[in-house]
């Protein structure tokens, strides 16, 4: 398979600060790719240096074959959703995204074609002459998505689309996102693991400026599962030791007299449900420990807390 996206060395370095160090790794072209890191972790800097906002300290970025300090040759073949999209509050959505498809390189005519069919496909149609600022919040981060699908992009960049919006909001960029699999790349950064794993057939993780993995979803989730336990009294030191007995127990993490993580290493998923039977078995049978809840973490955020040595709490990915 082609890589619509190539990072190759890539080091950035503000003063002595280095945010990226020796990066590297293919998106291919058509999946759908995830870009992880806890914040800090560089995902914001090599989008900006991919859509040509800041240079490199060293290594390249070529999206669709062209180097990114030439990016302005893609005319549309490429577009990117910045986190922090914003608008002119006084003038009308449609008006400012023609200016954006213009900019693009389509001719005033096609251009308000253009921003039309960006804004119908978000559902705006009925706001296009509407002032940003008498949009909601989440009427207006769809319209910033909406400079992602002006025209036909092969490539998309979008960082963090769905942050800080409803859930049925964020359901429907998700939607949006998933009918472009096969037909046009795109690259998102997102702090919801669960998003990411349901979305997207590849994922980088990012930690401290360097790449810690890169690899298709179906590996990155096949054995890990996570799994937080709250009891109704604390977890006995016996009843510990039973369970880091479990053979697919690889880790148990208190986190608190109450609560613990368990770690589980699954030859295959359909081995779950039998573990936890397992556990339950130990807990109450055995120890009369009774859980007042017990919460499964997603597989990818099992890989993702043991790269970049994070604590699950039972929400950071939903």
């Amino acid at each position: 398979m082609s890589a619509a996206l190539v990072i190759d060395g890539l080091r950035k370095n503000f003063g002595r600060v280095a945010a990226l160090e020796d990066v590297s790794f293919e998106v291919p072209a058509g999946s759908l790719f995830g870009l992880l890191g806890p914040n800090g972790a560089g995902k914001t800097t090599l989008f900006s240096i991919a859509a040509g906002f800041l240079r490199a300290s060293a290594g390249t970025i070529e999206l669709l074959g062209v180097d990114s300090r030439e990016v302005s040759r893609l005319h549309g073949r490429f577009t990117m959703l910045p986190q922090d999209a914003a608008f002119q509050g006084g003038i009308p959505v449609i008006e400012q995204l023609v200016m954006f498809a213009r900019l693009n390189g389509f001719a005033r005519d096609e251009a308000e074609v253009r921003a039309m069919q960006a804004l119908e496909l978000v559902g705006l149609g009925e706001s296009a002459k509407r002032n940003a600022r008498a949009l909601s919040h989440g009427m207006m981060k769809r319209v910033a998505l909406c400079q992602a699908f002006l025209g036909s992009p092969e490539l998309l960049l979008l960082d963090e689309p769905t942050a800080g919006l409803d859930p049925e909001n964020a359901r429907m960029v998700r939607n949006l996102v998933r009918q472009m699999r096969g037909s046009r790349t795109v690259v998102l950064s997102s702090h919801n693991l669960r998003e990411i794993q349901d979305l997207c057939d590849h994922a980088a993780i990012l930690h401290e400026g360097r790449l810690e993995v890169c690899d298709s979803m179906e590996n990155l989730t096949s054995k890990g599962f996570l799994v937080r336990i709250t009891l109704g009294s604390p977890l006995t030191d016996a009843a510990a030791a039973e369970l880091r007995a479990i053979p697919e127990v690889s880790l148990l993490e208190r986190t608190s007299p109450e609560e613990f993580n368990l770690t589980l290493d699954l030859a295959s998923p359909d081995d779950k449900n039998g573990v936890l039977k397992t556990i339950n078995k130990i807990l109450i049978g055995t120890h009369d420990l009774v859980p007042r809840s017990l919460n499964e973490g997603a597989s990818l955020e099992t890989r993702f807390l043991e790269i970049t040595g994070g604590v699950y709490d039972g929400s950071s990915s939903s």
